[in-house]
């Protein structure tokens, strides 16, 4: 690998790039929870797991409330043929955990986690050590940056159930149980992790959040359609010629794709 695709693992690699961290700055000292919520709403960012709900609309359906509240990163990318959040991770861990603590901000959750499949040994170990810096530089931890807002964020192996992709086999199996998917309703915004309201965004979706807070939604907006805006990290195997990982605006036709 490259020594800046290595470097780009590290916080010091991060903080160089244009804006690393500063929008986790900028949320936690001068912004409040709905101000970060209505940017992540206006957007119209659709979740990048598959099922394309509106994160700040589902963000919006966690009850205010001094109860604890979660966030979980679905990192269970065991759909065969998709490996764009494996890459996200492994080259860029620092943009989730960014991610993650700015949507933690905007739906209230003290606590965060990242659910990644057994398989993904490596990527587990680098989000492991990005998260070390990051409790160490004070973007996680008690009193993050001196704002009185706390966030605890742990990395949890998934056992290599194929079912855990699913958001609420994935909350059982995160609780320590056999990983089945739940009845719903209710739903995880209003009873999830520990039967407390829980966020649920993929990987993909949370990377994101950085750059829509730092340059906001118009900006997000002016890429991809009307009801799909912004760019989709899309995955190519099979009989193709050159497989990988490809961002493209959202609306391209596959066949245009391939």
């Amino acid at each position: 690998e490259p020594a800046e695709a290595q470097a780009l693992r590290t916080l010091d690699g991060y903080r160089r790039l244009p804006g690393g961290y500063a929008t986790l700055e900028r949320a936690y000292k001068d912004l409040e929870q709905d101000e970060v919520l209505k940017e992540l709403e206006d957007t119209g960012l659709r979740g990048r797991g598959g099922a394309g709900f509106a994160m700040g609309k589902k963000a919006s359906f966690l009850p205010r409330g001094d109860m604890p509240k979660y966030l979980c990163c679905n990192a269970d990318e065991s759909e065969p043929g998709t490996f764009k959040d494996r890459e996200l991770m492994q080259r860029n861990p620092h943009q989730l955990i960014e991610g993650i603590a700015i949507a933690a901000l905007a739906a209230g959750a003290g606590h965060a986690f990242i659910f990644i499949r057994g398989e993904y040994d490596e990527q587990a170990d680098i989000l492991d050590a990005a998260v070390a810096e990051a409790y160490e530089a004070g973007y996680l931890g008690t009193n993050i940056l001196g704002c009185h807002r706390d966030l605890e964020l742990v990395v949890h192996r998934g056992a290599g159930a194929y079912i855990c992709g699913e958001e609420t086999a994935l909350l059982d199996a995160l609780e320590g149980k056999r990983g089945n998917p739940r009845l719903k309703p209710p739903f995880p915004a209003v009873q999830g992790l520990y039967g407390g309201p829980t966020l649920i965004n993929n990987v993909e979706t949370l990377s994101n959040v950085p750059r829509i807070v730092a340059h906001g939604a118009e900006w997000f907006k002016g890429f991809g359609t009307e009801q799909s805006p912004g760019t989709k990290v899309v995955s190519v195997s099979g009989g193709v010629r050159r497989p990988g990982n490809y961002e493209v605006e959202l609306g391209i036709p596959t066949r245009e794709l391939v």
